[in-house]
């Protein structure tokens, strides 16, 4: 690993530390909201949201496909998607779980369509950052030990920081069960990763 990278105890997105700080969307929820409005007229605002989006697009892609290539694929369809709303209310709409959801969308979509599976092979980087390529091979190794929606959740939670309500409501599944799945997800990663729990 490098030498900046810390994977000891001392939270449950811990394994995540050096991979979240490289993909976090910057943006008010009304500054997302409104760049979503006009996005569909607007390159600047198109440009804008992909600047902000894109790695977590692609980080949820490939938690879900496995695959370098189709999760590139589908950043770039969520953003034509995104380009072609026709209807976002901005009063009561969450510009950032909205994205995400087409996102996810999109990941199943293709992976549905070249049925795809996540094989002991494929391992890639979640980025295009150099300094980060042995950290998300690392990353990706761990996210083989969970089911396809525990990887989900983990990845909705850890590095597109979304709340569990924001990932309940995606997923379209109860609270309380993406909180469960999140917590055994976790005991998981750090059983693997060598990690100790500070309550032990």
């Amino acid at each position: 690993m490098t030498a900046d990278t810390n994977f000891s105890a001392g939270g449950d997105s811990i394994i995540f530390a050096t991979f979240s700080q490289n993909s976090r969307a910057s943006g008010t929820i009304g500054e997302v909201n409104q760049l979503i409005i006009e996005c569909s007229t607007s390159k600047e605002s198109l440009c804008r949201l992909y600047e902000m989006f894109k790695d977590n697009v692609f980080a949820i892609a490939f938690s879900i496909t496995a695959d370098y290539h189709l999760s590139e694929d589908c950043v770039t369809e969520t953003f034509v998607r995104l380009s072609q709303v026709k209807k976002f209310s901005h009063t009561k709409g969450d510009g950032k779980g909205f994205i995400l959801t087409i996102a996810r969308n999109v990941a199943l979509e293709l992976r549905r369509r070249y049925k795809r599976e996540i094989t002991d092979d494929i391992i890639q980087s979640y980025g295009e950052t150099e300094q980060t390529v042995e950290d998300s091979i690392y990353i990706n190794q761990l996210l083989r030990y969970l089911n396809d929606k525990q990887r989900q959740i983990v990845v909705l939670k850890c590095c597109a920081e979304l709340t569990f309500k924001e990932i309940a409501k995606i997923m379209k599944a109860p609270e309380t069960t993406i909180k469960s799945r999140y917590k055994r997800a976790i005991a998981i990663l750090q059983e693997k990763a060598g990690v100790t729990s500070e309550k032990e």
